[in-house]
């Protein structure tokens, strides 16, 4: 993703509107970009963490409504972490460029994969719909 992100501002109810959002990127300017991007979108809370070891997978259920995890960190995969993530209910989507969608969708049924570079529409899209929310009318809540 680059600095150029197209950032669409929506009218309240915006798609993320108060989302507990979980990061995990371990490139700082695009987790600095992801951030403001969620929050522009109206995310309530955005957390980054930039290694598997700076957050606990259970502790995500009571923290977060929703995560974007990047497959590798640091280059270690982020797939365990994303299965506890299923198991354990969190709507979560990839943000990734060292993927293979067809991998992924094998793995990771229903889990959308965002190919970076991405669009800054691209993600939010993919978050609020992993979240049940629709993209309808570019900022509407799905009934």
């Amino acid at each position: 993703m680059t600095r150029s992100v197209s950032r669409r501002h929506c009218p309240v109810p915006s798609l993320l509107d108060g989302l507990r959002i979980l990061v995990l990127e371990d490139e700082f300017l695009i987790a600095m970009d992801v951030e403001q991007l969620c929050r522009d979108y109206g995310a309530g809370n955005v957390v980054i963490a930039r290694d598997l070891a700076d957050i606990e997978p259970q502790d995500v259920v009571a923290q977060f409504d929703a995560a974007i995890v990047d497959l590798m960190l640091g280059g270690a995969s982020t797939r365990d972490f994303a299965s506890a993530l299923r198991e354990s209910g969190v709507p979560f989507i990839f943000a990734s460029g060292h993927s293979d969608p067809d991998e992924i969708k094998a793995s990771f049924p229903g889990v959308r994969l965002v190919a970076k570079p991405y669009s800054g529409d691209d993600l939010v899209e993919a978050v609020a719909a992993a979240c049940g929310r629709s993209s309808e009318s570019g900022c509407r809540y799905r009934d």
